[in-house]
């Protein structure tokens, strides 16, 4: 008899315990391993990094109101009520590249051990969180392992291995680290649109002997993405993805991506813009910046970033979804007030084919340029 289930069974971000990517270090005192996160920081500026940790102060009254308190650098301080919440937690760093925790406090998912003679009590305390110890940090050349270390972990002294004030070498371990969990790129080719003033489906046009959604797909093919077809109609074909968020166009087409695949980053490419070739989808994936929302490209001449020639990485899809819960269906919208790398190219190339009129001209052009 099949197990009945109460909810559907999506597809989850891979997440650590707190943030997508996470570290905590301990093994010594609370400033130690400020000062330490404070200097990797600094190193590794162009990433964007969160540190979490526990107050210290004794006695705290509850905050009876929230403080916003934003500064026209871009800095903001917030001061506010709460409980540590792993799913808030989740939501609340799932902008940052990587998470350092305070592992005195909070355990994380991976680990940096920091050997200091004067908390091996500390340690000792903490043994079953060290299940995942990425490498370990020295106070000094000489501070010994802990017996108990070693007898949990024969193979602990084989794990790479530094002093405190190596810090170029933690910061190029970490920089290795937050590497590693890059998401893959996947394509996504957006067709099934009503395509009102064209009189037929844009997707089928033939600009190049064969219909503009396979010339579209192929060239993100070319460029080894594992692509799909983001169609409106439920789809039975593996190489397709169905809508889920209804009516809502490209913008549910390229949630729905991310409801089939949390993980992976998405280059997103409209079936209407033939004049996009191979150079223009290398040019975005050479310039991809995964600590940003999107990599984007926008016309010389234009205002804005163009969203359906648009790499959305993970990190885009809680804010596609914070947006669409105020009622913006606009992927552009997103784009225009979120952190984004933009790659100008010519007008020309991302012109959108809208009209018969459009179309047999840009047919003619094309015919021309062969």
């Amino acid at each position: 008899m099949a197990k009945h289930t109460k909810h559907t069974n999506l597809e989850r971000r891979n997440n650590d315990n707190f943030a997508s990517n996470e570290i905590s270090i301990l093994g010594t005192n609370c400033n130690t391993i400020s000062n330490l996160v404070s200097k990797v920081s600094s190193k590794l500026s162009n990433y964007k990094l969160a540190y979490f940790d526990a107050s210290h102060a004794k006695e705290v009254e509850e905050n009876r109101l929230s403080e916003f308190v934003f500064h026209h650098e871009g800095n903001v301080q917030i001061t506010t009520a709460g409980n540590v919440n792993k799913f808030q937690q989740r939501l609340d760093f799932a902008q940052f590249d990587y998470v350092f925790i305070n592992g005195n406090h909070y355990q994380g998912a991976k680990q940096i051990l920091i050997l200091d003679a004067a908390k091996e009590a500390s340690v000792l305390k903490r043994l079953a969180q060290l299940d995942r110890i990425q490498f370990i940090v020295k106070l000094t050349e000489d501070t010994e392992y802990f017996s108990f270390l070693e007898e949990k972990y024969p193979h602990i002294k084989n794990i790479i291995c530094y002093t405190i004030d190596e810090v170029d070498k933690i910061s190029n371990h970490i920089h290795n680290l937050i590497q590693e969990k890059i998401a893959s790129v996947k394509g996504l080719v957006l067709v099934g649109g009503k395509s009102t003033r064209m009189g037929q489906d844009k997707s089928e046009l033939n600009y190049f002997g064969k219909p503009q959604k396979e010339v579209a797909r192929g060239l993100l093919e070319n460029s080894n993405l594992e692509t799909y077809y983001s169609v409106k109609n439920t789809s039975e074909n593996s190489q397709e993805i169905s809508d889920k968020f209804l009516n809502l166009g490209p913008f549910g087409g390229i949630c729905s991506a991310f409801q089939k695949d949390p993980n992976a980053a998405w280059f997103v490419l409209a079936a209407d813009v033939p004049f996009v070739n191979d150079e223009i989808i290398q040019l975005l994936l050479k310039h991809r910046n995964p600590s940003k929302v999107a990599t984007a490209v926008k016309g010389v001449g234009k205002e804005f970033v163009e969203p359906l020639i648009t790499i959305y990485e993970p990190k885009a899809y809680p804010i596609l979804l914070q947006y669409l819960a105020q009622g913006y269906s606009c992927p552009r919208k997103m784009l225009i007030n979120s952190n984004v790398e933009i790659v100008e190219i010519a007008d020309d190339f991302i012109r959108n084919i809208n009209t018969p009129e459009a179309f047999e001209l840009a047919k003619k052009e094309i015919q021309e340029l062969k």
